[in-house]
């Protein structure tokens, strides 16, 4: 059973200053522009890990205003040429294009509207198809808790048996409701998903939860594992799993991408300051 996060979480306390916190903005269009911007990094950050495989892959945004839409890449297109203004295809819950002309991917739609729709805390939600995520994905287990970082999705993902090639209407649905509270899944045969509070939050997990992945496949392989006991496991967990972590885990990423791309910059800029 996944735990119930509400006050589970302890808040990081640094040395000598103070942490980054998340930018809020209080006019609709800036928050979705900038929602649009995390995208957009988001997509280049996981190209840049390898975390994609040919034109499998989606990462959605709820839209700042209708919250039964949501901001979804191009099919097709690389995530590592994705900008924010390529971001134009716009979804509800019923895969209903609103915005944009170009292709949705159908799996995306049933597999991120129905997460969406039954999660209304998933303000995010990513799911491609990696390397290790695929590989852990075809042993049908969960992450072991054998060190700090895979103690984040201790109690706190589930294995999920679904289509392998995802279409049906209520797919995202029924992954929803298998996941509940938990941040993130293993779908069997298939790959990894994660959600969030946002772009970040869930982005960050999936790359985490694929270098969990890479680590266990890698320590199997090795011979006997020493994972941590449940009150280890769970009390590391405290320390890691909040959504503020998690996006601070993504800030430092973000803030590299921008850095390396002056068209992100230039978006970024262009926002309220």
């Amino acid at each position: 059973m996944c735990l119930d996060d509400s006050n589970d979480y302890q808040i990081p306390t640094p040395i000598g200053g103070s942490l980054p916190v998340p930018r809020i903005y209080a006019e609709i269009e800036d928050e979705r522009r900038h929602r649009k911007l995390k995208l957009a990094a988001a997509f280049r950050i996981l190209a840049r890990f390898g975390l994609t495989e040919g034109i499998a892959g989606h990462v959605t945004v709820r839209d700042s205003q209708y919250h039964d839409r949501y901001w979804v890449n191009q099919y097709a297109q690389h995530f590592s040429t994705i900008h924010p203004d390529d971001l134009m295809m716009c979804v509800d819950d019923d895969g209903a294009v609103h915005h944009g002309t170009g292709p949705v991917n159908a799996a995306a739609v049933a597999i991120h509207c129905g997460i969406h729709r039954v999660n209304h805390s998933a303000v995010a939600a990513v799911h491609t198809h990696t390397t290790y995520g695929r590989a852990l994905a075809a042993r049908g287990r969960l992450l072991e808790p054998i060190n700090q970082e895979a103690c984040l999705f201790y109690e706190n993902h589930v294995v999920f048996r679904g289509d392998i090639v995802v279409l049906a209407a209520d797919e995202g649905a029924r992954i929803a409701e298998t996941m509940g509270e938990c941040k993130g899944a293993i779908l069997l045969n298939h790959g990894l998903l994660t959600v969030g509070t946002s772009v970040d939050s869930a982005v960050y997990r999936f790359i985490a939860m694929e270098r969990c992945a890479q680590v266990q496949l890698l320590a199997e392989a090795a011979g006997e594992m020493q994972p941590l006991s449940p009150e280890e496991a769970r009390a590391t967990r405290r320390h890691l799993a909040s959504d503020y972590v998690a996006w601070l885990g993504f800030h430092g990423l973000y803030e590299q991408m921008l850095r390396a791309s002056p068209d992100l910059q230039a978006y970024a800029q262009a926002l309220p300051q």
